[in-house]
């Protein structure tokens, strides 16, 4: 037999019922791979916004890079003055995973609410920043709630927040503003590894050092905790497939590094 008609014969074969060799596959098909937000050095592809302030105005140098890691601090403030800080990256994303280690740090500013300390959190499916109001508090978005815990007692983590928003647990929408994790509490200054696992409109995961704490599904427009609330927001119940990641400022030192994003 000869070899080349023999080849060729295989991969004709293949064609007609549809296969491919395995290496056109993959490249079709290749896999997800992590790759970082963050350069470690610049805010390059973030952008402030500042309750009060416009967009792209870093008020006080909030948010800054210092030793690899972005920080917000409030050396510049005589008083917290409600003015919540988001860092929006550049661009939209879908379904996705998205990681990152943060920790607290310091004191809480001068002013800043009780709740707030040791508080931060990732915004996923945010609204875009350009539809921010000047004087807006928060975007309206999915919020995984990061706390840190205090010296004696429990206070979890990777908790939910819903600026605006809704969600489904179980058969429910649920209409509480903000939903305990089951994660354990992590104290002091130590870093702790967050995922967030986004699909689309369909499910949320929340996952801390590994564990997944809270899973729900069908975000969704609705309800309150964001003032003012643009008048053009979607009718409620209306699903989030898609959104800008926003990391956040509220009051208490916070650092954030090793930001990375696997599209999905």
């Amino acid at each position: 037999m000869k070899l080349i008609p023999f080849i060729a014969s295989i991969l004709l074969a293949m064609t007609l019922c549809g296969c491919e060799p395995k290496s056109s596959q993959a490249e079709a098909n290749p896999e997800p791979e992590w790759r970082s937000l963050f350069d470690g050095k610049t805010l390059q592809g973030w952008t402030p916004k500042i309750n009060g302030y416009a967009l792209g105005d870093n008020f006080a140098n909030t948010f800054r890079v210092a030793d690899g890691v972005i920080q917000t601090g409030y050396e510049g403030y005589d008083t917290f003055n409600n003015r919540f800080g988001h860092l929006a990256f550049d661009q939209p994303f879908s379904s996705y995973r998205f990681r990152m280690q943060y920790r607290f740090t310091g004191e809480q500013s001068t002013g800043g609410p009780a709740w707030a300390w040791r508080n931060s959190g990732i915004m996923v499916h945010g609204q875009d920043p350009q539809t921010m109001a000047l004087g807006q508090d928060f975007p309206l978005c999915i919020e995984v709630q990061l706390l840190g815990g205090p010296e004696e007692g429990e206070r979890s983590t990777a908790n939910l927040c819903t600026p605006g928003t809704h969600v489904v647990m179980g058969d429910s929408v649920m209409m509480d503003h903000c939903m305990n994790s089951s994660s354990k509490t992590y104290r002091g200054d130590q870093w702790v590894n967050v995922m967030v696992e986004v699909f689309a409109d369909s499910l949320i995961r929340h996952i801390v050092e590994g564990d997944t704490v809270m899973t729900y599904y069908k975000p969704q427009i609705g309800g309150g905790a964001v003032s003012p609330i643009s008048p053009d927001t979607a009718p409620e119940g209306t699903l989030l497939s898609r959104g800008w990641i926003y990391l956040q400022s509220e009051s208490h030192p916070v650092e954030f590094r090793n930001i990375e994003i696997m599209e999905l």
